[in-house]
C-alpha cells in the first residue's frame, strides 16, 4: 500500500469547498474511487460534483494523517 494526497473541491450550486485528503491505495486510480466514495457518503456530494484536481503519492516524512503514518510505517 501506498499513500496519496488527492486534493479538490466539492462544487455545489452556492458553494465551493476546497478538499485534500490523504488515503492508502495500491494505484493512484484506486486513490481517487476511495476520495470520490468517502466524500459522496459523507457530504451527499454526487462524483459529477466533486472535481479532482490533482494527485500525489506521499514519502512516509510527508504523511499528515496519524492514521496513515502509522499504517505506512508500521509503528507501535
Amino acid at each position: 500500500m501506498k499513500a496519496f494526497k488527492v486534493t479538490g473541491e466539492i462544487n455545489k450550486p452556492e458553494l465551493s469547498t476546497p478538499f485534500a485528503r490523504e488515503v492508502l491505495a495500491d494505484k493512484s486510480e484506486h486513490a481517487v474511487e476511495k476520495v470520490y466514495a468517502e466524500i459522496g457518503s459523507r457530504h451527499r456530494v454526487r462524483r459529477c460534483h466533486i472535481k479532482i484536481n490533482s494527485t500525489k503519492e506521499l514519502k512516509a516524512d510527508e504523511i499528515e494523517n496519524p492514521v496513515v503514518k502509522k499504517i505506512i510505517t508500521g509503528e507501535q
